[in-house]
């Protein structure tokens, strides 16, 4: 795992939500996701910057598309959002655990950067 995986990570441990399980770098099919919450079909992905080139770029589109169709929401997060606004990029998390579909339904909704605000009601 790379640093900012293992910030988000102590955090992910130390969810007060009942049923958040999480998992660090789980199989899913052809991929490894960086976390997944398989009872909120939630996967959490931290992006290097190699993310933003155009092979990454392209890798995850077809990725997500894949993760997508089995009922899964992606959210990515940069290092950078994790290392310097970690309680934005949890309260986007704390949003769509709260928010998770009981059987996978709007799964093609997902947030691939956190709002500015945290995410509010």
């Amino acid at each position: 795992m790379t640093d900012a995986e293992k910030r988000l990570w102590w955090h992910l441990e130390r969810i007060p939500l009942a049923d958040t399980h999480f998992r660090k770098q789980a199989p899913i099919g052809p991929y490894v996701a960086d976390f997944v919450c398989h009872k909120a079909k939630l996967i959490l992905e931290v992006d290097g910057g190699q993310h933003g080139l155009e092979n990454g770029l392209q890798a995850d589109a077809a990725r997500t598309a894949w993760l997508r169709m089995q009922g899964y929401r992606i959210l990515r997060f940069w290092n950078h959002e994790v290392w310097s606004q970690i309680d934005v990029v949890l309260d986007t998390i704390y949003a769509a655990l709260y928010t998770a579909p009981s059987n996978g339904a709007g799964a093609d909704t997902p947030t691939p950067n956190p709002s500015p605000q945290g995410g509010g009601e």
